[in-house]
């Protein structure tokens, strides 16, 4: 199957302006192909304000989330490849939904040195099996 990933962020993006608050993504900037304004990436992610007063052109596709916005007064065309979308929310309540990664796609956090053939380290959860975490 396709990715929900950017089915979810449009629904959210239209559920957080529906409801007259501000959404905001949160990025993961190590993610191949990211185009954004690297002096406000802090510990490896920025967040961004995708509201229509903040952004032009915001076109949220299957693929990637890209919009023109200014950035301490320069113009900036940014791209964001949707697999680094880690979270959307609305600045006002924080509601929204953080993502975790998807069966099939790779896991960010590994950084390929594992065996593919290792057994599990004590305490790892099976792979494949979903899990869930609180967000405060």
């Amino acid at each position: 199957m396709t990715s929900s990933r950017p089915y979810l962020v449009r629904a959210f993006n239209e559920w957080v302006l529906d409801n007259d608050c501000t959404p905001y993504i949160v990025v993961d900037a190590g993610v191949q192909g990211v185009q954004v304004p690297t002096e406000h990436v802090a510990n490896g992610q920025i967040v961004l304000n995708i509201s229509p007063g903040a952004v032009r052109s915001l076109v949220i596709g299957n693929g990637a989330l890209e919009f023109s916005a200014r950035f301490g007064g320069v113009p900036m065309q940014v791209f964001i490849p949707l697999q680094a979308v880690m979270a959307i929310y609305a600045k006002e309540n924080g509601e929204g939904m953080v993502f975790g990664s998807e069966p099939g796609s790779p896991d960010p956090d590994d950084d390929g040195s594992k065996d593919a053939g290792s057994s599990q380290a004590q305490g790892e959860r099976p792979s494949g099996r979903p899990t869930l975490k609180v967000v405060k």
